[in-house]
Parts: structure tokens; sequence; C-alpha cells
């Protein structure tokens, strides 16, 4: 695998639209092509060579391609953006959209991600070393489709709507969670390991979230089931079970009806 480091060396006034930071679009590119790549600040078009100083051939292949981010990039958005093979380290914390639409490959980020972050992810694996933003891999506004793949690893908090419209795919929280998790989730497994204040599952109608931590306040849709025992991350404890939400329509499965499921640790 090729590595290119890009490192800030004129951080923008303004905030940085940069989707072709990507092994994507880096692959089969010079330092020199790479550096014509274009990016906007604001409403203005401009070059990745603008604000980064720029290290290392990409290799053959998305497959065969590593970007090293370096600097404050704090003001950049879209990271990784439509990544499907290949690796990207962020060596502190980025802005908006990092990792949306993803579909393969490994994405690393050293601090906080912002908001949006896996936006509809579809496959490969981001792991957060610090907090991440509001809509973790959520819908798009305006869609109902979230992360379908792949899996999201949050070492830090979460923010609110964390896994909104969440249809596959699995996401890992080591920390808290804010409202609205797994708002509309229609598949995939969501584990928190701190606390979520309320709100947790909203309208969902399949997947499976599990608590570790307390729930302040119980959905109304969600009914009671039994107490069971689970291995979780390597944890074996006993979790409430919960079936629901109950106010929502349910499809059947072998003459079943499907819930959604929730396990808050006792």
């Amino acid at each position: 695998m090729e590595t290119v480091t890009i490192t800030m060396k004129n951080p923008p006034a303004l905030y940085l639209e940069a989707e072709h930071i990507c092994p994507d679009e880096f692959a089969g590119k010079t330092a020199a092509q790479i550096a014509e790549l274009h990016v906007y600040e604001g409403n203005t078009k401009s070059t990745l060579g603008k604000y980064f100083e720029i290290s290392g051939d990409a290799g053959a292949t998305a497959e065969d391609t590593k970007i090293v981010v370096r600097g404050d990039v704090k003001k950049v958005k879209y990271i990784g953006m439509k990544m499907s093979a290949g690796e990207v380290v962020v060596e502190g914390s980025t802005d908006l959209y990092a990792g949306a639409w993803m579909s393969g490959g490994r994405m690393l980020v050293k601090g906080d991600i912002q908001a949006f972050a896996a936006t509809a992810m579809k496959g490969g694996e981001l792991v957060i070393e610090g907090n991440a933003g509001n809509y973790l891999g959520a819908a798009y506004r305006g869609d109902w489709r979230g992360m379908s793949g792949g899996k999201i690893l949050v070492k830090g908090n979460a923010g609110s709507d964390v896994g909104m419209y969440m249809t596959g795919g699995e996401m890992v929280i080591n920390g808290n969670v804010d409202v609205h998790l797994a708002t509309h989730a229609e598949g995939g497994k969501i584990i928190v390991k701190g606390n979520a204040p309320s709100k947790v599952a909203g309208q969902m109608v399949e997947g499976e979230v599990i608590i570790f931590g307390t729930i302040d306040v119980m959905m109304p849709g969600f009914k009671y089931v039994d107490d069971v025992d689970l291995e979780v991350e390597g944890t074996t404890a006993k979790f409430a079970h919960y079936i629901g939400d109950t106010g929502e329509r349910h499809k059947k499965r072998k003459g079943q009806m499907v819930y959604g499921n929730l396990y808050q640790k006792i």
C-alpha cells in the first residue's frame, strides 16, 4: 500500500469542502496531480495544494492507497466521503460528513468528528477515538435510508439522532449518547456502553439496541418481555428485554410479528 501524506499549511478562513480527500480520488495520481484536485472554500473554487503540503504518490487503486491527514482540519468537510477501499487516517479532529456514503476500506479519526459522519454508510470500518457529533450513521436529510452496512466504533460519546433510519451494520459507542437514538430504525445493531437519556428507538420497526447504562425515560411503545443473559463485546451480563415500537406497523416473518429489540443491562 502506497501512502500519501497531506499536511495543512494554509488553514482556511471559511469551511473547506474537500470531498476528493479519498483513496478512490487519489488512486493512480502523483502528488502533483493530487495537489490539483479541486476544493471549495465557501463558494470559491480552489485546489487542494493551496491548503495542504502533499507528499507521496498514491497506489494504482483505492485498495492500494493510504491517506494520512495531518494538521488542523477541524474546518475541513467530507474527508473519506464515498470511499470504497483503502485507508484514511486523520491525526486530529475533523468536520461534517466524514466517511459519508463509504462502502469499504477503513477510516480512523484520532480526535473528534462532527455531525453527519458515516451518513448512509454501506460498508467498511470507521473508528473515532474521540467523540462523535449528531446524526452519526443516519440518513441524509430528506432521505429514509441510513447506515446499511459496515461497522462504526466511537471510543468517546456521541450526539443525538445516532443511527436514524439505520437498516443494517453495527455501531459500538463506548460512552454516552444523546436523545433520539435509533429513531425509525429498520435493522442493524447499536451497542451503547454508557447512558441514553430518552427517546431511545422511537418508531423502530426492526433491529437491535443494547444499552449498558441508564435510560432516563423509556419510550411508551416498548413492551417488557423477560430478562436474558447476553454476551456483548466480550462481556456477559443480564439484560431486560423489550420489544417495540408497538405503536408502529410491523411486518410478519413465518407468521410471527417482527419487532425491534431493546436490551438494557440490569
